[in-house]
């Protein structure tokens, strides 16, 4: 049995602007009265990851002024506008030298996904070969676990909002699917409707 709190890093992708919300950065939303960042960063926390890397771009230092994130890395994105593809660049970057065996990889939009199924995908991680990724009724869905035999390929593909999908799609074969309908929400909070739906 390998320990996976130590060998997988939680990478949270935080840098969108929230186009379809006025401009709002997903980051700085709130939720429960607080940056709808510190929920994230705390789930990946909660679910086991000890070491947690935080992307943010859009309004970057209000981010780090209004939200308490302590004891999380906080990574750069200047190139934040180009998409998800991006951060998650930036982010796997700033894992290579960490030791980290894999990333767990979540998206701060997504509160539904809490630390139950977050440590889920968390125990599927065996080695840097693995790649895992949460199901949702079979089909699936963030997070996801990205072994770090495969960032080097992720990063090469990871273009605009597609992220690691260009990558797992031609690895589809390779990949666990950890079942999590049970115990999250998918849903992404991406235009005004979505919130008045989804925060509190």
């Amino acid at each position: 049995m390998t320990d996976n709190h130590g060998q997988v890093a939680g990478l949270l992708l935080a840098a969108g602007g929230g186009r379809r919300l006025g401009g709002r950065p997903k980051a700085l939303l709130e939720h429960r009265g607080r940056p709808l960042v510190e929920y994230a960063a705390g789930v990946l926390r909660e679910a086991g990851c000890t070491r947690v890397h935080v992307v943010l771009g859009a309004r970057a230092d209000t981010v780090r002024e209004r939200a308490e994130l302590p004891g999380c890395v906080l990574v750069d994105n200047p190139e934040w506008e180009e998409g998800m593809g991006s951060s998650l660049r930036a982010g796997l970057a700033s894992l290579r030298e960490t030791g980290a065996r894999a990333a767990l990889v979540s998206l701060v939009d997504q509160p539904g996904i809490g630390p139950e199924a977050t440590a889920r995908l968390l125990a599927a991680h065996r080695s840097p070969a693995t790649l895992a990724s949460a199901a949702y009724d079979g089909r699936r869905g963030h997070p996801v676990l990205l072994g770090a035999d495969h960032w080097a390929g992720i990063a090469a593909t990871a273009t605009g909002d597609r992220g690691a999908r260009a990558y797992l799609q031609t690895h589809a074969d390779a990949i666990t699917l950890v079942e999590c309908a049970d115990v999250a929400q998918p849903y992404d909070i991406d235009t005004v409707s979505d919130l008045a739906q989804y925060l509190q």
